[in-house]
């Protein structure tokens, strides 16, 4: 069995063809399953912190339980992305999925305590970001396995995979955690990490032609792009992972008498990860800017009315109003997504006659760029997870709503519309070449 496969060229259409869709594809599944975990336990604490009530913790506390996984998981990304490349990408799934274990078990440690600490919960809630980590690693692997075409749809199954880990989490959760206590939100999951383990070791593969040094996979941090593109990530995916996990402890703290409907807060991160394909799939077609662009004024339009919602405290107007809101997330997610391949390349292949072994140099460069510049984005987009559940906490806090929080978001995704057409769209300006490749 290959543990490493040392001649591989997606973008020939021959080779693909012949062996390399069949490989690409048995690596995506596996891919997705581990990452699937990955997003399952980063998140679990959304669900969990929700049955907290025994602890008495003020709804303040248990938005900093729910924010400190996306803060940590964050900072983790930027190393997970450059380890596929430094240790190969079968072999770091492999590792990764297997330090799932050490937030599932201590989940299971903390809540079997009446005793435990309030500083306790934030250690062991933050020990759920070595899940976060895991996207980063998964799309910075998965990136190389495709051809350019293909890149958006394939991206976005890989991230949707992952990204309805939350839903799953928010849908099981409360029904195990009704059977079997609070300790089984972190043991149930310990076959699935097993066996996610065990499947990435014998049916994936790592790929010679990712290997690169931190180094030289740094050096995407001095683009300008990179830190565009973050900020718009902030505003996709960032919003996706927050809202999601918010949803729960949202309606519970502002609804006190639909408590009982927590249990459909799983819907929301559920139809923001089906959807996530189809901005990836539009994207292909139209251009990722211009679905973006139109997209952060949809998210906009979506933030105001949940604020209605909330400002009437009219439950259905909230309610679909933020499922919306969610959906435009997922939809974000996969526009922005194929963005970053996409500018990469172009600004590789700048002047470079296509079809031209100076082309296909080019080309490798700016997928080798595209891949480290991934684990950047997503790690400073993801940090808008964290930003929006202390938004929420802080707002409710302060003045007993989160009317000033969704005031915030809405403004900030009209301030990343402008930044999306000033810098991807225009036809005349800095960087014009970008715009004339449909990024």
């Amino acid at each position: 069995m290959k543990r490493w496969i040392s001649e591989w060229r997606p973008d020939d259409p021959g080779f693909w063809e012949e062996g390399g869709r069949k490989v690409a594809r048995r690596n995506l599944i596996f891919s997705i399953f581990a990452e699937h975990l990955g997003f399952t336990l980063w998140t679990v604490w959304s669900i969990v912190a929700v049955q907290l009530g025994a602890y008495r913790f003020s709804t303040d506390q248990l938005f900093w339980i729910v924010a400190l996984p996306n803060l940590i998981g964050s900072a983790l990304r930027i190393p997970y992305t450059f380890a596929p490349a430094r240790f190969g990408g079968r072999n770091f799934t492999v590792v990764s999925a297997l330090l799932l274990l050490v937030p599932a078990g201590l989940l299971a440690v903390a809540v079997s305590d009446p005793g435990t600490p309030y500083w306790v919960f934030l250690v062991i809630a933050a020990t759920a970001g070595l899940g976060g980590g895991n996207f980063a690693s998964s799309m910075a692997n998965i990136t190389y396995f495709y051809p350019q075409a293909k890149q958006g749809s394939a991206l976005g199954l890989n991230a949707a995979g992952g990204n309805v880990g939350v839903s799953s989490v928010q849908l099981v959760m409360p029904l195990i955690i009704g059977g079997f206590g609070l300790a089984a939100a972190g043991l149930f999951w310990i076959p699935f990490i097993l066996a996610a383990a065990v499947g990435a070791y014998f049916f994936m593969d790592n790929l010679t032609s990712a290997k690169a040094s931190p180094k030289d996979q740094l050096k995407i941090a001095g683009r300008a792009q990179t830190w565009i593109m973050s900020v718009l990530y902030i505003g996709t995916f960032g919003s996706f992972i927050g809202y999601s996990t918010a949803f729960p402890l949202l309606i519970k703290s502002q609804f006190p008498e639909r408590a009982s409907l927590v249990t459909l807060a799983f819907l929301g991160p559920l139809l923001g990860s089906l959807v996530r394909p189809v901005g990836g799939w539009l994207s292909d077609r139209l251009g990722g800017a211009r679905v973006t662009l139109v997209n952060f004024a949809a998210m906009a339009g979506a933030a105001a009315l949940v604020w209605q919602g909330l400002a009437q405290h009219a439950f259905v107007l909230f309610f679909c109003a933020y499922m919306l809101l969610v959906a435009t997330t997922g939809v974000g997610n996969g526009s922005t997504y194929r963005m970053i391949p996409a500018i990469f390349r172009a600004r590789a292949t700048v002047g470079i006659a296509p079809g031209t072994p100076a082309y296909e140099a080019a080309t490798a460069v700016g997928r080798r760029d595209s891949s480290a510049a991934i684990g950047i984005i997503s790690a400073i987009g993801a940090f808008g997870g964290f930003f929006i559940n202390r938004g929420f906490g802080s707002s409710i806090a302060a003045t007993g709503g989160a009317g000033a929080a969704l005031a915030a978001f809405a403004t900030f995704y009209v301030v990343c519309a402008v930044v999306t057409w000033a810098c991807y769209l225009r036809t005349v300006g800095p960087v014009p070449s970008l715009a004339a490749a449909r990024v």
